[in-house]
């Protein structure tokens, strides 16, 4: 009785809202921790940015939680709309921590690999942000939905590739004397790289809840 009196109920669409916003934050992020990447002033003049944008996705990852909570009918699984949020939350995090390390090690001179990394970074965040709104009408978006994730697995294995690459230059063009350099970079890279890992596991939540809809 009560599963067919809830389907009878109006479905809580903000959610879709909700999670389109945090996607704009992401993207936010993205495009300012790449202009950190062009280095020099730019980090100092992006640095504040990249903060504001995860304050602003933290904003609505509590929102979407607490309306979880209060919500009677839900789009979807009470336990995907939680994963979700917090997979696509993931993502920003990782970028305010990859900031952070680059004003930490104060850095200001970034290899052409670190900006690939960037722009990869940007890219993951342009096809989640097209994706997240489809979320609304599952059935009829579902290809295009499932294009947009597999898009952002091929870029994380790019990324990989990119990582990798940098990373063995980077050793080589570093003499003894510089280590610290090379420890600094190194971890910008690392930190770069989950960013990517991070939106192929939002990528990968998107596409398990398709699945389990259409």
């Amino acid at each position: 009785m009560m599963t067919w009196f809830r389907r009878l109920m109006p479905r809580e669409e903000r959610f879709f809202e909700m999670f389109a916003r945090h996607a704009d934050a992401v993207a936010r992020g993205a495009v300012e921790l790449r202009g950190m990447l062009e280095g020099g002033a730019a980090v100092q003049r992006h640095y504040p940015a990249v903060l504001a944008a995860e304050d602003d996705a933290d904003a609505v990852t509590r929102e979407v939680v607490q309306a979880v909570r209060r919500t009677f009918v839900t789009p979807f699984d009470r336990g995907d709309i939680q994963t979700l949020i917090g997979r696509m939350d993931d993502t920003i995090d990782q970028m305010k921590k990859a900031a952070k390390a680059i004003v930490l090690f104060e850095m200001t001179d970034f290899d052409p690999e670190l900006r690939r990394m960037g722009d990869a970074i940007e890219r993951c965040a342009g096809l989640l942000r097209e994706a997240v709104p489809l979320l609304s009408a599952i059935s009829p978006n579902a290809g295009r939905i499932n294009e947009l994730c597999e898009q952002i697995r091929q870029i994380e294995g790019e990324a990989d590739d990119i990582h990798d690459v940098g990373v063995t230059e980077l050793f080589r063009r570093c003499p003894p004397d510089q280590a610290l350099r090379f420890i600094a970079a190194r971890e910008v890279f690392d930190q770069l790289e989950k960013i990517v890992d991070r939106f192929d596991d939002a990528a990968n939540e998107i596409e398990g809840i398709v699945v389990e809809h259409v």
